[in-house]
């Protein structure tokens, strides 16, 4: 299946909601949404739109709309329907962030992560659909009890840069010990152990560049660096608990120079 036929598999009527978020997780503000993606001329273009609306109902701004052929640069899809899109560099005094999105049977969930011009992290949103006309529930918030235990996984990476993706087999074993959360992650020529300052549903890194995991709404998850590290690579990442055994979590990796260099789409089970 090629890149735009991955695009397809998101073509419908999404009811939801836009929730924006502090950089904190604290919502500021919450619009109903439909979002319809439909396929033109045998689905070899798409147009995209967008409507939200106030809380009482009627429509906040004139719907968006957007055509496309082909897909830009900085976006890639996978097998699952899940995809991100987002800057292909960072430069200073510029704005910069990525959107994930994640689709499982008639519910999607993205999330957009945004950065001012001073590099930190200034905004979260995140969206929650359904298929129009179906009845598919919300998952629960994330929390941590939830992300203990040990997780085998398959991980797929794309490359800015086109060559032939990567796969390989993943460990991510979760503990809490007090008020602090430890993790060990295990790949092919690569084990790696962190742990975090649980302070209710933020968690805290400091090993590298001060980050956070955002426990959310509908199972989801937001990490990111509190201020984009400069001169060091770093990871924006978003994770969606599909059922209290599957999670899928998507990586944008980026280089010392702030350059986008990967996308990864992890697929895990929870095995004890």
């Amino acid at each position: 299946m090629n890149q735009w036929d991955q695009l397809l598999l998101n073509l419908g009527i999404w009811e939801g909601s836009f929730t924006r978020l502090s950089p904190n997780g604290d919502p500021i503000q919450d619009e109903p949404s439909c979002v319809t993606l439909e396929g033109l001329d045998e689905n070899r273009r798409i147009r995209q739109t967008i409507q939200r609306f106030s809380p009482d109902g009627t429509a906040a701004d004139p719907p968006k709309v957007l055509e496309y052929a082909t897909l830009g640069r900085g976006v890639c899809f996978f097998d699952t329907g899940a995809f991100s899109q987002g800057s292909i560099q960072y430069g200073p005094f510029s704005e910069f962030g990525a959107e994930f999105g994640f689709l499982a049977g008639d519910r999607r969930l993205r999330l957009v992560q945004l950065f001012d011009r001073e590099a930190r992290l200034a905004q979260i949103t995140l969206i929650r659909e359904k298929r129009q006309g179906t009845a598919a529930p919300e998952r629960p918030p994330l929390t941590v009890s939830a992300l203990v235990g040990t997780w085998q996984g398959e991980a797929t990476t794309l490359y800015a840069d086109l060559r032939n993706p990567e796969q390989a087999h993943t460990s991510l074993t979760i503990q809490q010990q007090g008020d602090r959360l430890i993790q060990t992650l295990q790949g092919p020529g690569v084990q790696f152990s962190s742990s975090a300052q649980i302070n209710g549903s933020r968690l805290h890194f400091e090993q590298g560049y001060p980050s956070q995991v955002l426990l959310l709404p509908d199972g989801a998850s937001s990490h990111t660096p509190l201020t984009v590290p400069r001169d060091q690579s770093f990871l924006l990442e978003a994770g969606w608990l599909i059922t209290p055994t599957l999670r899928q979590r998507l990586i944008r990796r980026y280089d010392a120079r702030g350059t986008w260099i990967s996308l990864t789409l992890v697929v895990e089970q929870k095995v004890a």
